[in-house]
Order: structure tokens, then C-alpha cells, then sequence
């Protein structure tokens, strides 16, 4: 039993871990997937992770989910939230630019609901808030559908058309943040349930990793590379989509399929690299340590760029001509951001779970 639950909680970690370098890679413009592209399935992924890890006894224990989902999302968002206002005063001070939105109560405690993205250096904490609201809103969706009908196809076919709906209708329908917050639920619930349905009814039932199932993935993924066009920005972002804008271009299914085939694939690698990943220390802190690395990459990054410029004798200054995902001299410094990045913030997200196991669990 034990080694089963090791087992199980490694290759969730090693997933996160695949899940939050697609992420940090995406912000960094290039893609660890080759023809899956940078936005196409990520996010997915996480939606897909959350569900693999809900519990169905938190459907009949709805107090006890929504206490431990506040505990674990909502409150180090808020801390995050106040650090980030901290920081973002401090470099307008510094280089005359305010990274982020108008100071304001609103903007500190209803924005990050909306759109998160009342701090530019903290924007990727959107899906934080994002994660808690779906996940709230799949429980009870979930308590609705059982009660119509005790039955998994019924299930997914009440998450798949939510999920398939969200497309059209942000396109019929006037955005704004109501509506907006309304279709990242139904795109996002979809994936939520996909991850339970595959933890219940598929892995250890289904085999659907053979080769045929590779090649039928990846032959899709060439069809769905047609309408790929993220090479030329000026023709739309094609199989990538913007989730927290409910940017899907001209697309109306291929977002839902690539999201698929992405999260396929991230299963796939995580079945090849588990025998060689399983014992590695560092895989497993940095998919133990995913909230923090979202949370501080694009700090990380900023921090960098600030002394790539000084190197080069570059006034701090020219950092605030650009937007925040703007590094320097991506040609030859895109990997070397990448490796730092990711090793800076997961030390940094661990050394900040010590502290809180330290001081804070005892209380």
C-alpha cells in the first residue's frame, strides 16, 4: 500500500512538474512539445490534474471542499497579492513605471476573480483564482448532474457539451468580466471532469497508449497543425488560444481537440520518463512546489533581465519600453532564463514551505 501511494504521488508530481514547465516555456515563447504549441494545453492540463486528484466524497462534503479549497488556494493568493502590491510600488519608485492596474480595493480583492491581472508580475496567478472558482463550480455541477442521473457517460456528456458550448458563445454573446468569468468555467469544468473520468474509468482499465494510439494522436495533431498560424501573429493565434480572455481566434472545436491531444501527450511522456524521473529530488519539489513557480516566474525573470542590462551597461529604464514578458536577447538567452528559472523558484517555493511548515503548522 505504501508503495502504491508513492508511486501514485510520484507521477503526480513528475506531471505537475511537465505541467508547469509547458507554462514557464509558453511565457518564454517556445514550446517543449514541437507540434503541440505553447498555449494550446497547458492550462488543460492543470484543469485535467485537478480533477484527477477531486475526491467524490467532497460531493456529499461540500463545507469541508470549499474550507480546504480557501486554505489552499485563496489565502497564498492574497498573501501573493499583497507582496506583488509591494514590489510593484517599489520598481515604479525605481524606474517610474507602475507594472499593473490602479490601486484600489476593488482591484485588490474582486479583480482577481475576474481576470487577475491587477499586478503584471503576478498575471500568471490568475489560474489560481481561476482553479478555486471552477473547482467550486465543478462540485456542484457535478451534485447537479448526479442527481438528474447516476451515470458516467451522462456525466461526460454534460461536461463536454459545457466545455464545447464555451467557444461559440464567446463569440455570440457581449464580454464582459461576468460573462468572461462564465466561460472559463464551462471551458475549464470540462477538463476537470476529464481528469476524474480518467483516474475512475480509463488508467489501469484502458490501454490507450499502444502505438496505434500514438499515431493516431499525432497524425490529428499534423491535421490540426493546418490551422495552425501562431507562426505569423498577424493571421491569428491559431491552435494556441488565451484562455483568461476567451481568445479562441476563428476556431470553434480545434481548442477543446488540441486541448485533448495535449493532455494525451503530457501522459504519454509521463509513462516514458517515470522509470528515470521517479527518484529525482528536484522533479519532485518542483511539482510540489507549482503555485509558487506560477506565482514568481515572471518576477524571476524581470530580476534577471535587471542584471543582463547592467552587464551590458543598459539603463534599467529601457526594461519599462517592453512588455513584462519581454527578456534580453532571446536568441541566445531563452534557455538559460528557462533553466534558472525554474530551479530559482522551486527552491524558493520550497524554502517558503518550510518556513510555513515550521512556524505556521504548529499553530
Amino acid at each position: 500500500m505504501e508503495e502504491q501511494k508513492k508511486e501514485f504521488s510520484n507521477k503526480v508530481n513528475i506531471l505537475k512538474a511537465i505541467a508547469i514547465l509547458l507554462v514557464v516555456s509558453g511565457h518564454l515563447e517556445f514550446s517543449l512539445f514541437g507540434m503541440f504549441t505553447p498555449y494550446s494545453f497547458q492550462l488543460a492540463l492543470f484543469f485535467f490534474i485537478s480533477g484527477y486528484l477531486f475526491k467524490e466524497k467532497y460531493l456529499d462534503d461540500i463545507l469541508n471542499f470549499i474550507q480546504r479549497r480557501v486554505k489552499s488556494l485563496l489565502v497564498p493568493y492574497f498573501l501573493y497579492n499583497a507582496f506583488y502590491l509591494c514590489v510593484t510600488i517599489l520598481i515604479a519608485k525605481l524606474t517610474g513605471k507602475f507594472w499593473g492596474m490602479p490601486i484600489s480595493l476593488k482591484n485588490f480583492f474582486i479583480t482577481p476573480f475576474l481576470n487577475g491581472h491587477q499586478f503584471d508580475l503576478s498575471c500568471p496567478m490568475w489560474f489560481v483564482t481561476q482553479l478555486f472558482v471552477t473547482m467550486i463550480s465543478f462540485l456542484f455541477i457535478f451534485r447537479a448532474l448526479r442527481g438528474i442521473k447516476n451515470n458516467k457517460y451522462f456525466h461526460l456528456f454534460g461536461f463536454a457539451l459545457l466545455g464545447i458550448l464555451a467557444i461559440p458563445l464567446s463569440k455570440i454573446v457581449k464580454i464582459d468580466p461576468f460573462i468572461l468569468l462564465i466561460i472559463r468555467i464551462m471551458f475549464s469544468v470540462f477538463f476537470v471532469y476529464l481528469g476524474f473520468y480518467y483516474k475512475h474509468y480509463i488508467e489501469n482499465k484502458v490501454d490507450i497508449f499502444t502505438y496505434k494510439w500514438l499515431w493516431t494522436i499525432v497524425s490529428l495533431q499534423s491535421v490540426l497543425w493546418l490551422f495552425n498560424r501562431d507562426f505569423d501573429p498577424e493571421h491569428g493565434i491559431g491552435l494556441s488560444y488565451v484562455l483568461v480572455w476567451a481568445r479562441f481566434d476563428q476556431q470553434l472545436i480545434v481548442p477543446i481537440i488540441t486541448a485533448i491531444t495535449g493532455i494525451w501527450a503530457s501522459l504519454w511522456i509521463l509513462k516514458i520518463v517515470y522509470p528515470y524521473l521517479k527518484d529525482s529530488n528536484f522533479v519532485r519539489l518542483m511539482g510540489e512546489n507549482t503555485y509558487h513557480i506560477m506565482a514568481n516566474h515572471l518576477l524571476v525573470m524581470y530580476l534577471i533581465t535587471a542584471i543582463f542590462l547592467y552587464i551590458n551597461g543598459i539603463p534599467i529604464s529601457e526594461r519599462a519600453n517592453h512588455d513584462i514578458y519581454w527578456i534580453y536577447n532571446p536568441i541566445q538567452t531563452t534557455y538559460l532564463y528557462f533553466v534558472l528559472t525554474m530551479v530559482i523558484c522551486t527552491y524558493t517555493g520550497e524554502g517558503l514551505r518550510i518556513i510555513n511548515r515550521k512556524f505556521f503548522k504548529k499553530s
